[in-house]
């Protein structure tokens, strides 16, 4: 409690600032629709909270938001909507979007100062309720990981301020800070950073401070370029978001075993309205610098956006040092392609080929028993007399989105892994999942996103303890944005 009051304290001091709309890539924010009903004089907390949610429901702050002027913006226009889409812009990690001004508005911060300065405070609640044909656990599906329960999956609170990079004149910084405790910290738990809850106990529930970094934004190198510092999400891919800011409820089978955050620096460079490249220094992936499995690891990212803004590709060779065997020292290399087909159409395309040498072999050699793997992680299935082995995977995943209307679209995931030594799930082979989502909002403060999944282990009883080889899952999850 302590900690919730001194996040508050930190939010009203921030300043008075003119708002404009912005759709951010790392961290979930509300949609266009419900900013302005920041433009209302403050008023009493309570009031001011229930009236944010009351204007957004009945349709008033999206009527008020249609005539609003168009917000600041440098570069190319945005390629979807959203609602209904988590996001309005083909995104790329590790920074904000640059060139594109903050003005997300949030009940919370609303009701402390009437939306006014540039720190906010803001969050969501989320619970998940899913019913499965195993009995014991989902995994490697993910986030409704436990089989057949409702669960709080997520509560995050965050702080922030984000650097002001429309304009071109002065350097600008920003910052974030987030409060995250859940089922789901099971899948952003990093070595070092209170990771005893998962590793030495097994919680079914957690606290991570899954993000904290600070960002200075440099106008005058090319088009801007921002520099952030600290714990982030590792930047490739379509599900390196939290949950607001993904397509479905539950995660593929590819996002369940990639890195999710590091510990470092990364550059981001806009050279012009198509072109961004980035570069990073970190401590290796989910692994805090202090560790001993801490490995000086570099990326390196490309991302283009076609002048129609209807493709977009992203490139990065993620984390990249000798790949010795250590906590999650994944050597990754990624690729994504977005590609709109119409007003309503748009897919998006993930593949990556990941590996670790040296790692135990699961069996013995010569009448001595297995390596005992690091906590936390699995050995690999090596060939018969190996000690230690490399461990390779790729997997592949797409989505086939339409939008129905301002509040609804349908998502269909084509997702398949293959763990060729199982050192990633703890059973080699290969797995393939469809899952067919409805994403429902209600106003731009809830979201409702029931799913049905289709799971298949190929070459093991990978399912439910490694008992089943299918998994049929009906799910759903509500996110309450405050």
């Amino acid at each position: 409690m302590k900690f919730g009051w001194l996040l508050v304290g930190l939010a009203m001091m921030g300043g008075s600032r003119e708002l404009a709309a912005q759709q951010l890539p790392d961290a979930p924010a509300l949609p266009a629709t419900a900013q302005a009903a920041g433009t209302v004089e403050t008023k009493g907390f309570w009031r001011g909270w229930g009236d944010f949610y009351r204007d957004d429901w009945n349709g008033t702050a999206a009527k008020a938001a249609a005539a609003a002027p168009a917000a600041a913006r440098r570069g190319l226009p945005s390629p979807l909507d959203s609602p209904p889409f988590p996001s309005a812009d083909w995104s790329y990690g590790g920074s904000p979007t640059i060139g594109e001004a903050d003005g997300n508005v949030y009940p919370l911060q609303t009701a402390i100062n009437g939306a006014k300065g540039r720190t906010k405070l803001y969050g969501w609640v989320s619970p998940g309720l899913n019913f499965s044909t195993s009995g014991s656990r989902n995994y490697p599906e993910t986030n409704d990981i436990y089989s057949n329960r409702l669960e709080l999956q997520q509560v995050v609170v965050y702080l922030e301020r984000l650097p002001d990079s429309v304009q071109r004149d002065h350097v600008d910084w920003g910052f974030h800070l987030t409060s995250f405790f859940g089922t789901d910290y099971r899948s952003t738990t990093d070595l070092g950073y209170l990771s005893f809850q998962l590793l030495d106990h097994d919680h079914q529930y957690g606290f991570d401070p899954v993000l904290e970094y600070v960002d200075v934004y440099f106008p005058h190198v090319a088009q801007g370029m921002n520099l952030r510092v600290g714990r982030f999400i590792s930047v490739p891919g379509i599900e390196a978001q939290l949950t607001p800011n993904n397509y479905m409820f539950s995660h593929s089978l590819l996002y369940s075993v990639d890195p999710f955050t590091d510990t470092g620096a990364i550059a981001t460079v806009r050279l012009n309205d198509q072109w961004t490249v980035q570069g990073e220094i970190s401590a290796s992936h989910d692994v805090a610098p202090w560790t001993s499995d801490a490995k000086p690891s570099f990326t390196g990212c490309v991302d283009y956006t076609t002048k129609g803004v209807d493709d977009n590709f992203y490139l990065c060779a993620n984390g990249i040092n000798n790949g010795t065997y250590a906590y999650n020292n994944l050597q990754m290399y990624d690729g994504t392609w977005y590609h709109k087909f119409n007003k309503s159409w748009h897919m998006a395309t993930e593949m990556y080929a990941m590996y670790q040498r040296g790692v135990p072999s699961v069996h013995g050699v010569d009448g001595l028993p297995p390596i005992v793997p690091e906590k936390g992680t699995n050995g690999a299935n090596c060939a018969l007399g190996e000690v230690r082995c490399i461990a390779p995977e790729w997997a592949a995943v797409n989505y086939i989105n339409e939008e129905l209307g301002t509040h609804d679209y349908l998502s269909l995931r084509t997702d398949f892994l293959d763990d060729k030594k199982g050192q990633r799930t703890g059973y080699a082979g290969k797995y393939s999942e469809e899952t067919l989502s409805w994403n429902h909002w209600v106003g731009t403060t809830v979201q409702i996103r029931p799913e049905i999944r289709f799971d298949h282990a190929w070459d093991n009883t990978a399912y439910d303890v490694g008992t089943r080889r299918n998994q049929l899952t009906v799910a759903t999850d509500v996110v309450y944005h405050f």
